[in-house]
């Protein structure tokens, strides 16, 4: 397949916040991608959606299955609630489009699995919008890894803290449409960047808590204006400890409210045998040498594409433009799958292991 001069016809499934906040204006950016179609069941949506970032006469549609229909699209990006990404990326990759599912790969383990498979047998590429990967400190320190920087990483902290920043619009406090809080929400960013620079898939035991404990408060301080008490149908923190096959083990903290000053979204603090690395106060590195400890902050400002063309890309446009080259290219997409399958795995086993008490052990 020529990469050079094709270009794919995309479909936006979900025309809300995340749709236009990230996929849309990243995916106008590309000049192999056009947006041709667009769905939403508020038609008002999608036909903003089509105004603003369609070509010329674009269609719009309020049903996904009238959407899959035209063979002409190439590519459907999925931007909808979490308890519909398995059964609309599903439809679309047996309606032989490639998929880019927004992030988590879906609300169960089982619904994962479905797509993992959907997309193994249609030979169709299939992502999920985990876009830390493309940050600058994220993809310097992966290139450390895998050069051995670190050495055997052992442990590594997932960490997705927000003192008060609740999402009070769309259906991020509905439990039933998008299967948790923070954890399920901001704590798979931070979890699939941690497995990402680990490279390390296979988990061997979950011990999870979730807490429900100030979302029932009313007028509270929030970023977001405050919450509907009501409303608030999930945890507003959740913590894993997770133990890999290998010994290794992960530490995941998440939060949309919880009364700590230290906040972060989508880090990492990784400790491995030669060194170690986290991302508190912009990338820092540290090991010993010469009998004599060291940390040093890695200057990622300097040099790069930018130095070149005077243009900075930005994540959302990285993850964009490296999924259409792994389409036109024919290679695996950065996010593959299989690795958004065991994160939404551990996610579960951590809602599970609260509910239990008990730690979920994986055959």
């Amino acid at each position: 397949m020529s990469n050079s001069t094709q270009t794919l016809k995309i479909a936006i499934i979900g025309c809300g916040g995340i749709a236009n906040g990230k996929h849309m204006p990243s995916l106008a950016k590309q000049p192999q991608a056009q947006m041709v179609a667009f769905c939403d069941i508020v038609k008002e949506r999608a036909e903003k959606a089509a105004a603003e970032f369609g070509v010329a006469g674009a269609k719009v549609y309020t049903d996904y299955r009238e959407l899959l229909k035209d063979e002409s699209i190439d590519v459907i990006h999925v931007c909808t609630p979490n308890d519909s990404h398995s059964e609309i990326s599903v439809a679309s990759l047996e309606a032989d489009k490639h998929v880019m599912c927004e992030k988590p790969m879906a609300k169960t383990t089982a619904q994962a699995k479905e797509m993992v498979e959907a997309a193994r047998r249609t030979g169709k590429k299939l992502t999920i919008g985990y876009q830390n990967r493309y940050r600058n400190d994220s993809l310097y320190l992966k290139q450390l890894c895998e050069a051995g920087e670190l050495g055997d990483i052992y442990l590594g902290k997932a960490l997705a803290i927000r003192r008060r920043a609740v999402p009070t619009w769309g259906v991020f406090l509905d439990e039933e449409k998008q299967g948790g809080g923070p954890l399920i929400d901001i704590g798979t960013h931070a979890l699939d960047l941690t497995l990402w620079l680990m490279d390390n898939y296979k988990p061997k035991s979950v011990l999870g808590s979730t807490f429900h404990k100030l979302g029932h408060r009313k007028n509270s301080a929030n970023a977001f204006g405050p919450w509907d008490p009501e409303e608030f149908k999930v945890e507003d923190s959740a913590f894993g400890f997770i133990t890999m096959e290998n010994g290794a083990t992960i530490i995941l903290e998440s939060s949309w409210a919880l009364n700590v000053v230290e906040i972060g979204e989508a880090k990492t603090i990784l400790a491995g045998t030669e060194g170690g690395a986290d991302m508190k106060d912009g990338l820092r590195i540290n090991g010993e040498k010469l009998s004599r400890l060291y940390d040093t902050t890695i200057d990622l400002n300097a040099g790069g594409v930018a130095f070149y063309s005077g243009e900075v890309e930005n994540d959302a446009d990285r993850e964009q433009r490296l999924w259409i080259e792994a389409i036109l290219e024919d290679k695996e997409p950065m996010v593959t799958p299989e690795q958004a399958f065991v994160v939404t795995q551990i996610l579960e086993a951590i809602y599970e292991s609260s509910k239990t008490g008990k730690a979920v052990y994986f055959e």
